[in-house]
């Protein structure tokens, strides 16, 4: 296979979401910190030039706000992110099913949902030649904005365990609190 068919998975949990007294918990906004760190993640792929054809974003609202500030810091490139009922509250497995059902036209897919799935999805894909730094950081933690590049040569359709290499895994984070100002 040339690397012309190569495909890109981009895993993101959304940003620092809030806990409001008698919200439901698809309703959750975010932070303020959330606010301040979910734009982080779209410079973050636009620096390293792993920018989404296609954005999935579980319904709930704090992933959909995490999703309108990637697509505001893409900008023109930001593709119309789908929002899918499938990736709220949903295991790996279940995420894994959403994203076999995506078109093969698409080359590099943006996921945008919740833990535990998105570790546990990325840690099933992971292939051997994974980057081992890459791996033991999602492994390890996988906090709100964090984020995990996989490339694989599968269709989408045939996607599974072991199928993908992890790249890269980020925790993009505002200016303002990379200096240890954890405000709680």
């Amino acid at each position: 296979m040339s690397k012309h068919h190569l495909k890109r998975l981009i895993v993101l949990r959304h940003a620092k979401a809030a806990w409001p007294v008698g919200v439901p918990d698809v309703d959750r906004p975010l932070a303020e910190r959330g606010h301040a760190d979910a734009p982080e993640a779209g410079k973050w792929l636009l620096a390293h030039k792993v920018v989404a054809d296609f954005i999935l974003c579980s319904v709930a609202l704090r992933t959909r706000q995490t999703c309108t500030w990637v697509c505001g810091a893409l900008g023109d490139l930001a593709p119309t992110p789908k929002l899918e009922t499938g990736l709220y509250a949903a295991s790996a497995t279940r995420m894994l099913a959403v994203v076999n059902h995506v078109p093969d036209t698409v080359t590099t897919l943006l996921v945008i949902a919740h833990m535990p799935g998105v570790q546990d999805l990325v840690l099933h894909l992971a292939a051997r030649d994974s980057d081992q730094d890459a791996y033991l950081d999602a492994a390890n933690h996988f906090p709100t904005a964090g984020l995990a590049v996989l490339e694989t040569e599968k269709p989408w359709a045939e996607l599974d365990g072991q199928d993908a290499r992890l790249t890269d895994f980020a925790v993009p984070r505002a200016e303002s609190r990379k200096h240890g100002h954890h405000s709680h």
